[in-house]
């Protein structure tokens, strides 16, 4: 699979589409995700994008490339402690590349442990590229496997992993991500709604490829999930950019690399956190309409949150609501919003401008709502109702 990033920072377990599938604009990708057609057997149109989100864009990374090398210390740590210095870092391409770039050279620089490091795909209703996971098991020991994200929204990819490793006995479905304010796994490097910058560009920032794609006619029985290569855009193309604002901020830090004693405690603390998630599926279609109190604080999970959101704003489908800065971003770039709920906190925060800015552009109107684990929410505009 072609790509920008070098080989030696990550290994696409990927199949190459490029000229097989045509892209469609947003407003017709969305009218057919809701008429039932599934998202991974489309794929959008990439832009290059204006230069006034650009502009918010490199101000969101010059504030954000910080927290996120903090992030990326506190996993890398994370990382090593519970899965010791022969973990193989398994990424959810795309979103998850750069964060899995970012952790295998932090842990280089830092600590002189050299990861390998995979992307594969993984597709929420599809589960994981089961030939992609064959691939990695005739290499690796199940236990070596670790799966990286950039961040957790609502905590579905997760639910999916768990879904998709009943066939890999021995690998854990464990999500490791730079942030987690959904609060469903222990491995994180914060459980603060940050922006993670990579979030904000899509093919432009993630190695000029394409999101993942499954569909019949293109990918075979045998084949890894496939993607397109953008090589038109590379002129655009951010990819090291990025990654290199970030390792700018990367400091030294001093780790105790024993055994692997605190592995059985975050698994338990994820399990725990687990069945908060499963529970907040269990019971989606809870209907009492009501405006949360922001005073509450951030107990519970994101899901508690999103439901919140759905009973109050009459939202049947709960894969309409996209909390966090991460999610929210993705709905202005690649769906058609209905509106952006901001927290009290966030409405005139400089850091969140290429959230304003994008919603500025696209007509959406931005609400101020009482989010307790989020700073923002993007909700996608039922199509039925338009």
């Amino acid at each position: 699979m072609r790509s920008s990033y070098k080989k030696e920072d990550v290994v696409l377990l990927l199949k190459d589409i490029t000229g097989l599938v045509k892209p469609q604009p947003a407003s017709e990708r969305e009218r057919l995700i809701q008429s039932g057609k599934h998202y991974c057997e489309m794929l959008p149109i990439e832009y290059v994008p204006s230069e006034k989100y650009m502009q918010a864009y490199e101000e969101a990374l010059e504030v954000f490339a910080e927290p996120t090398a903090r992030a990326v210390e506190v996993l890398a740590e994370k990382i090593v402690r519970s899965r010791g210095r022969s973990a193989v870092l398994v990424s959810l391409a795309r979103a998850g590349i750069p964060a899995g770039i970012l952790l295998k050279r932090y842990l280089k620089w830092n600590a002189g442990i050299d990861m390998a490091h995979y992307a594969v795909s993984v597709i929420r209703g599809r589960g994981i590229d089961k030939n992609a996971m064959r691939y990695l098991l005739a290499r690796y020991q199940p236990q070596q496997l670790l799966f990286i994200d950039g961040w957790i929204g609502k905590g579905a990819i997760l639910q999916e992993l768990k879904k998709s490793m009943a066939d890999f006995a021995g690998v854990s479905p464990e999500l490791a991500v730079l942030a987690d304010p959904a609060n469903v796994t222990a491995l994180c490097g914060t459980h603060e709604d940050i922006l993670i910058p990579s979030s904000c560009l899509n093919c432009t920032v993630s190695g000029l490829i394409s999101r993942t794609f499954l569909r019949s006619d293109i990918i075979g029985e045998k084949d890894f999930h496939g993607a397109v290569y953008y090589g038109e855009l590379e002129q655009a193309d951010l990819s090291y950019a990025y990654i290199k604002a970030v390792e700018k901020h990367f400091t030294k830090r001093a780790w105790e690399t024993g055994p692997q004693s605190s592995a059985p405690f975050q698994e338990l603390e994820q399990d725990s956190r687990m069945e908060g998630l499963e529970a907040g599926l269990k019971n989606s279609r809870a209907v009492q309409k009501r405006k949360p109190d922001s005073s509450g604080g951030a107990a519970g999970c994101g899901m508690d949150e999103v439901l919140e959101i759905a009973r109050y704003f009459s939202i049947e489908d709960i894969n309409l609501i996209k909390p966090g800065i991460g999610e929210t971003t993705r709905v202005l770039l690649r769906r058609v919003p209905w509106k952006v709920l901001a927290s009290h906190s966030c409405q005139k925060d400089r850091r969140l401008q290429h959230i304003f800015r994008l919603a500025e552009e696209k007509g959406v109107p931005v609400e101020t709502y009482p989010l307790r684990r989020y700073q923002c929410c993007g909700i996608i505009k039922k199509l039925s109702d338009v």
